[in-house]
């Protein structure tokens, strides 16, 4: 996936950097290697329906629409979403969809989902994107402190959710109800 297309083109340069990069409104486009970590660890297979919630750049989103049938992905940011769509429209993507979404988590009419990814960190798991998983199904979410997280996997059970730390990450603060309030 060429990660240059989806950065600012001031700071094109650092695109295969290993790290996150800014990508205005306050918001970063994932280090690799955690897009990496996160896309092996909700194990697509191609047939999936997936919600990514934090569509940002359209990086993220890109990935999964060349490993999944379906993506769904939610931006609270009305410009960020704009400029992942016409990207993604661009470089030829039919099976992603795009909307905004405020502060509200995902995308409940079109699930029970077989996986979500979230790429912002939230104070605790979302009831609300549980809900939203088929039984089965995968969520990889980072939880913490603003400051720190534990990237989770969690696979959702009939009775009971299993729960695997995938390691200590840092990402940008979710906004919206289960989730930071913007100003705290």
């Amino acid at each position: 996936m060429p990660r240059e297309l989806f950065v600012p083109v001031d700071i094109r340069d650092s695109a295969y950097d290993d790290r996150p990069l800014s990508i205005g409104y306050g918001q970063t486009i994932s280090q690799p290697y955690i897009v990496a970590v996160m896309t092996e660890a909700i194990q697509l297979t191609g047939k999936e329906k997936v919600l990514e919630i934090g569509t940002g750049s359209g990086y993220q989103s890109a990935i999964l629409g060349e490993l999944a049938k379906e993506v769904y992905s939610t931006e609270r940011i009305p410009e960020l979403a704009e400029a992942a769509r016409k990207l993604l429209d661009v470089l030829g993507y039919t099976n992603i969809n795009i909307k905004v979404t405020g502060k509200d988590l995902g995308w409940k009419e079109n699930s029970p989902y077989d996986a979500i990814i979230v790429t912002a960190a939230a104070p605790s798991l979302s009831d609300t994107l549980l809900n939203q998983l088929a039984v089965g199904a995968k969520l990889v979410i980072p939880v913490g402190s603003r400051w720190e997280q534990e990237l989770l996997k969690v696979t959702r059970g009939e009775f009971r959710n299993t729960i695997e730390n995938l390691g200590s990450v840092r990402f940008v603060p979710l906004i919206g109800k289960d989730a930071w309030d913007e100003y705290s």
